[in-house]
């Protein structure tokens, strides 16, 4: 890593960091300047030693590994996260995650409290994630070139395992379309569900997604797609982890509208969606002409790119 991608990363480590108890923040401070600038998550469990994550595993903290994490642990991290106000965020806490200012999300486990058959919040914590977002600018550097094709930007699909880095891919992508890196700039509306790709702050992107994109912070994919694709006159629509029914209806219709999507699922290969009935409808329906595969190897991450329909040979 070079010097000033790895002091960006050790930045955004120590933003993280100060989600932690003072205890073990002085722990995660043993790590060594490489290991913070590798480390990707948090993770908390109660009755058991903070762990930190980064592309080759989970290791436990330095000095913490007779120090289980306590509930008091876990409600301190949440309380500062959102900002003392757990309520004012109800709507994230019962999607399993709050969003912190710098995009930061705090993913979260306990006991879900049900009403009318949905989850409308969740209490005693037993486990927390806590994923450090950075930005890597260049990440889409040798993936977008490969999605023009006869001067048109294809609709693709980013596809890795969970924490494989598509949402970091998916903002790059964004970024450089939105300011027409290697291509003519276009308009870009994003779908920013879980505060992630833009972690808008009082109505400012907090990360850099480009200057000719809108974001519509917070809300339902399949809204938000809609309320884009009415008002705002995109030319590429972007959202991050196509998970529901009414977000293929979405995109079905916005790609009838002419409008290039961007968007990420969890999946290994084209195969791994074949065999799912939410996106074999997509694929049967020629939805995304491309296919970003994102795999880890060397801990190191790589990004293939294939036609969708001879993914799916």
């Amino acid at each position: 890593m070079r010097a000033p991608e790895e002091a960006y990363a050790v930045e955004r480590f120590e933003q993280a960091a100060a989600l932690l108890p003072h205890e073990l923040r002085q722990g995660v401070q043993r790590l060594s300047t490489a290991e913070k600038a590798r480390a990707e998550e948090f993770r908390l469990r109660a009755g058991r030693p903070p762990m930190v994550a980064d592309p080759t595993g989970e290791r436990t903290v330095p000095g913490c590994g007779q120090c289980p994490i306590t509930a008091a642990d876990l409600t301190g991290v949440l309380e500062v996260a959102s900002q003392a106000s757990t309520h004012t965020v109800l709507d994230r806490v019962k999607s399993g995650f709050v969003t912190v200012r710098g995009g930061y999300r705090v993913g979260l486990c306990g006991s879900a409290v049900m009403k009318d058959g949905e989850v409308c919040n969740v209490k005693q914590i037993s486990s927390l994630a806590i994923r450090i977002a950075r930005e890597v600018p260049g990440a889409g550097a040798e993936v977008l070139p490969q999605l023009w094709e006869a001067g048109t930007l294809q609709s693709t699909l980013l596809l890795s395992p969970p924490g494989g880095g598509k949402t970091t891919l998916l903002r790059d992508l964004i970024r450089r379309i939105s300011d027409g890196v290697g291509g003519p700039p276009l308009r870009v509306g994003v779908v920013d569900e879980r505060g992630e790709l833009a972690a808008m702050y009082n109505g400012v992107p907090m990360t850099q997604v480009g200057i000719r994109t809108d974001v519509m912070d917070g809300c339902p994919k399949a809204a938000g797609l809609m309320m884009l694709l009415r008002g705002m006159n995109p030319q590429v629509l972007a959202a991050d982890e196509i998970t529901a029914p009414e977000d293929v209806e979405a995109l079905e219709q916005a790609a009838g509208c002419g409008v290039a999507l961007l968007c990420s699922a969890h999946g290994g290969t084209p195969d791994d969606l074949r065999r799912r009935p939410l996106y074999r409808r997509l694929l049967a329906g020629g939805v995304f002409r491309r296919a970003v595969l994102i795999e880890l190897r060397g801990g190191r991450r790589n990004y293939r790119v294939v036609p969708l329909e001879e993914g799916l040979r």
